[in-house]
């Protein structure tokens, strides 16, 4: 028998893997293979050599326009210039202090604020809503009382309803006693305050400037806090000169911080200058002021421009968003990641490697397009919203373009980042509150003027003006106006011999002198200046 039985094909050689691969290695497969991946590279190379023209072309053209009128996107052109030493406040023994390694973080520790103000209630400040209120020294009595006889404790809360001259009087010796501790501190820097200049030791040019350090902003706030408590004691103790000395150097102080281009920087000096005024119309209310006092703090609160003072922040914020672009190009996306979680939590290096990664393969050009959306957005988001040579601010021009921004970076995270506005989602939101904080801070001087200008004029009088209109030219040279309205400040004399002094607030609506739940309410009321009924 000659026939052979052929043996079946294995499953193996009948696969269609083995086909393509038997395929694949022919002339006639890898010519084919080879042309795939070019077409396939030229796609690639035509897709970045397009976004990265696109994105580059569209920038510089923006640039140039901006550039043309003015806008500078040099960060370095914003940094203050250096002082010498003899003439820089910022440069004397206590406040380099601000800038040294400190075990517990904080300064000026000895006194009975530091001591004692957690264990103060804040709820006497805001019984009535949105009206100032006597500070509640008697509260402040106690608590030294506890602190003297080892009977503090931790959480233990002190106030009362003792906020009458008498009261307040009795307990002003015992609170000024305990704010001697850190006397020499103060005196060092009152003799200091006269300096021309002030420029704290920030190191600025850091590849990354959003990890520049800023541990004298909390500090000076908290050193206003110390004065706040003393010169409302001193007043009431009728030592006005001490006061008014307290009073000066927290304005000092505020303005220490003037020069240095970061919004953060502008919110603690309009924070401060809050807090100084706090004094200023404890004094008002009790007539505690003389009239040279009265012309001096007129003088200060009237030299105050915050919404001129605002601008270089903001235009730090604008060359900074753009320069943030080429950083994280640069470092990474983990920047980006950091700056979105408020800068919590630092990235592990193996956490970078994938950011790092994926940033390098993105095409240059979205990082041109990231650039160019941030700042048309800027833009937009500022458009018309603060005049500061009119010295008005539009709480409804404010509303309307934060929507419209809003409506590009509020979408999902997906969209955000193929819309290129990664770095405006991140940034921008948190500037809609700069020009509230601005328009309430000149406010805040404004009425503390007018009240000074009012209170020469009851001195002078016997009793308050029936308008704003008396006060020129003897009182006061120019009156400022409401920055909502641009029109006068709304003022009206009390049947009790006070007054009631208002803007009509962030709502844009005479609310009568009816305050908001907060003394500059974002949604209703108005921002009320007055005095308790006598």
């Amino acid at each position: 028998m000659n026939d052979q039985t052929k043996s079946e094909p294995s499953i193996w050689e009948r696969t269609t893997t083995r086909r393509f691969l038997r395929w694949l290695f022919t002339w006639r497969g890898i010519r084919r293979v080879l042309i795939v991946l070019a077409w396939a590279v030229t796609i690639v190379g035509l897709f970045y050599g397009e976004e990265n023209w696109r994105g580059r072309r569209a920038w510089n053209q923006y640039r140039e326009a901006a550039e043309a009128r003015g806008v500078s996107f040099d960060s370095a052109t914003y940094i203050p210039k250096p002082a010498p030493d003899e003439q820089n406040f910022a440069a004397t023994p206590f406040l380099k202090t601000f800038f040294q390694p400190n075990d517990n973080g904080f300064i000026l520790t000895n006194d009975l604020w530091y001591r004692a103000s957690d264990n103060i209630a804040g709820t006497n400040l805001v019984k009535e809503k949105g009206r100032r209120h006597f500070t509640d020294l008697v509260a402040w009595q106690l608590a030294a009382a506890a602190l003297q006889s080892g009977a503090l404790k931790r959480g233990q809360e002190f106030e009362t309803d003792y906020t009458g001259l008498d009261a307040r009087a009795a307990a002003a010796p015992v609170v000024l006693e305990g704010m001697k501790p850190d006397a020499a501190v103060f005196a060092e820097l009152r003799a200091a305050s006269t300096r021309p200049y002030s420029r704290y030791p920030v190191v600025y040019d850091l590849e990354n400037p959003w990890k520049i350090m800023l541990p004298h902003l909390a500090q000076v706030k908290v050193a206003c806090q110390h004065l706040n408590l003393e010169a409302c004691a001193e007043l009431a103790a009728g030592q006005s000169d001490q006061a008014l000395a307290d009073v000066k150097l927290m304005l000092s102080l505020a303005d220490s911080i003037k020069s240095e281009p970061f919004i953060i920087s502008f919110l603690v000096r309009v924070a401060c200058v809050q807090i100084a005024i706090q004094p200023v119309w404890e004094g008002l209310a009790e007539h505690g002021w003389t009239d040279a006092q009265l012309q001096e703090l007129q003088a200060r609160f009237l030299s105050y421009d915050f919404l001129a003072d605002m601008e270089p922040p903001l235009q730090l914020e604008r060359a900074e968003g753009v320069r943030l672009a080429d950083v994280v190009q640069k470092i990474g996306l983990g920047v980006l990641a950091e700056l979105a979680k408020g800068l919590r939590q630092s990235y592990t290096p193996d956490e970078q490697l994938p950011l790092y990664l994926l940033g390098r393969v993105i095409p240059s050009g979205w990082y041109y397009q990231e650039k160019l959306n941030f700042s048309k957005l800027f833009d937009a988001q500022m458009d018309g919203v603060v005049d500061a040579a009119a010295k008005r601010v539009s709480p409804r021009k404010a509303a309307v373009n934060l929507q419209l921004c809003g409506r590009a970076w509020g979408q999902g995270t997906s969209r955000v980042i193929l819309r290129h506005c990664v770095i405006a989602k991140i940034r921008l939101p948190a500037l809609a509150i700069v020009p509230m904080r601005a328009a309430a801070a000149k406010t805040a001087a404004d009425q503390a003027a007018l009240a000074c200008a009012l209170e020469r004029y009851r001195l002078a009088n016997g009793q308050f003006p029936e308008t704003l209109a008396a006060l020129t030219p003897r009182f006061i040279s120019r009156a400022p106006n409401d920055v909502i309205t641009g029109q006068p400040y709304k003022y009206r004399r009390a049947d009790d011999g006070q007054f009631i002094l208002y803007s009509v607030g962030w709502n844009e609506k005479d609310d009568g002198g009816v305050p908001g739940k907060t003394l500059f309410d974002q949604t209703q009321g108005d921002w009320v200046w007055s005095y308790p009924a006598r």
